[in-house]
C-alpha cells in the first residue's frame, strides 16, 4: 500500500515555509476593473521595436490597452494601444509575424492531434531534460485550496531555485469564490517565489451526468465566446495576464470545438500525466494535479513524486520546466 502520510520532518518543513509564507504584507497586482469593450483582436502589433501579435482589444478607463503575445516566447503582455503602433488584420494567420514562429507551429501540432475526445491539444512529453511541466487546475469548488501543494514544493526546491515555474488553470467560478486563495497566488508571484503561468479554464466550467460527448464545453447550450471572453475579462480584473493557454475542462473536446477555441488564439493544452487517474510523471511529462480540494489522491501523489525526487533535485538533476520553453520548437 502506497503510503500518503507526510514525514514528522517533512510536515516540520512544511510549517516552516507556511510561516514563512503567511505575512500580514499584501502584494497587490495592478488589475483593470472597468473593463468594457472586449473583443477578439488580431493585429500586427510593433512596441518598442519588437514585433507582438495582437489578440484582444478592450478599454478601461478611457484609455485602449491590447493583449499581446510574443510569436516566439509565447509570452502576452497588455500594451497600451498610444505606445504601440497596430495594424487589425481578419484574421491570426494574415499577421505577418506569425508564419514560422513558434505561434503557429504550436497551431499545427494541436491540429495534428485535435480528433481525441479526451487529451487533445499539448499533451507530449516535453522538454528533454529531465523534470516535469506543473499544471494545477482550480475548477469551481466550495472548498479551500491546497496550499500544501505549494507549501511543498517551496520546501522541495528550498535552495534549489529562486522563483519556481508552474502553469495554474483558473475557472471564472473559482476566482468568484476564492477572492482570498486567489490574492494568496498572486502574493506568492509578486514577491518572486513563483512563476505562474495563468491558463484559461472557462469560466463556468460546466459539468453534467451525460456521456463525454455531451459534457464540458460540449454540452448543449454552451457558449463558447463567453466561456472563454468572460474569463479573461474576469482575470484581467483581479490583476492577471491571461496567458495564450488553454485547457479544456475534463480535458474534454472535439474537432470543431478545438478549431474553434484556436480561433481565439488559443493553444490547447493536455496532459499525459494526470496522477489522481494513475498516469506516471516521466522526464519532461505535462503533470496535472488539482488543488482546488476535490482531488487528495492526486494532491498526495503529487507529494509522494516530490519526496522520491529528492536526491535528484538537490543534484538539480529534476527541475521543474516552464511550459513556454518546452513549446519552443
Amino acid at each position: 500500500m502506497k503510503c500518503r502520510c507526510l514525514s514528522v520532518t517533512y510536515q516540520y518543513m512544511v510549517c516552516s515555509i507556511l510561516f514563512l509564507l503567511i505575512k500580514p504584507e499584501l502584494v497587490f497586482s495592478q488589475g483593470y476593473p472597468h473593463i468594457v469593450n472586449y473583443r477578439v483582436y488580431f493585429a500586427n502589433v510593433s512596441y518598442q521595436g519588437r514585433p507582438y501579435i495582437g489578440i484582444r482589444t478592450f478599454r478601461n478607463q478611457n484609455l485602449d490597452y491590447i493583449l499581446t503575445v510574443d510569436p516566439n516566447t509565447l509570452e502576452t503582455s497588455v500594451i497600451k494601444s498610444a505606445d504601440c503602433n497596430s495594424t487589425e488584420v481578419s484574421h491570426i494567420q494574415n499577421i505577418a509575424h506569425f508564419s514560422g514562429s513558434t505561434y503557429a507551429k504550436s497551431f499545427q501540432h494541436v491540429r495534428d492531434h485535435e480528433y481525441a475526445l479526451q487529451d487533445a491539444g499539448i499533451d507530449y512529453a516535453f522538454p528533454k531534460e529531465r523534470g516535469i511541466n506543473l499544471t494545477i487546475d482550480l475548477c469551481p469548488s466550495h472548498k479551500p485550496l491546497d496550499k500544501v501543494v505549494f507549501e511543498s514544493l517551496f520546501s522541495a526546491f528550498r535552495g534549489i531555485e529562486s522563483s519556481l515555474p508552474i502553469a495554474i488553470s483558473l475557472s471564472g467560478k473559482w476566482i468568484l469564490n476564492h477572492e482570498a486563495d486567489l490574492q494568496w497566488l498572486i502574493n506568492l508571484k509578486n514577491k518572486g517565489l513563483l512563476t505562474i503561468t495563468w491558463i484559461n479554464h472557462t469560466y463556468n466550467h460546466r459539468v453534467n451526468k451525460d456521456p463525454l460527448d455531451h459534457n464540458f464545453l460540449l454540452a448543449a447550450g454552451t457558449h463558447v465566446n463567453a466561456e472563454i471572453l468572460d474569463n479573461e475579462m474576469l482575470m484581467l480584473k483581479k490583476g492577471i495576464v491571461p496567458s495564450v493557454f488553454f485547457r479544456f475542462p475534463g480535458l474534454v473536446s472535439s474537432h470543431e470545438i478545438m478549431e474553434e477555441v484556436l480561433g481565439f488564439g488559443l493553444i490547447p493544452i493536455g496532459s499525459d500525466a494526470w496522477l489522481a487517474k494513475g498516469q506516471h510523471a516521466q522526464d519532461g511529462s505535462i503533470v496535472l494535479i488539482h488543488a482546488n480540494g476535490n482531488e487528495e489522491v492526486g494532491v498526495q501523489d503529487f507529494i509522494q513524486l516530490l519526496n522520491s525526487e529528492q536526491k535528484n533535485i538537490r543534484n538539480k538533476r529534476w527541475i521543474l520546466h516552464d511550459l513556454h520553453e518546452g513549446v519552443e520548437y
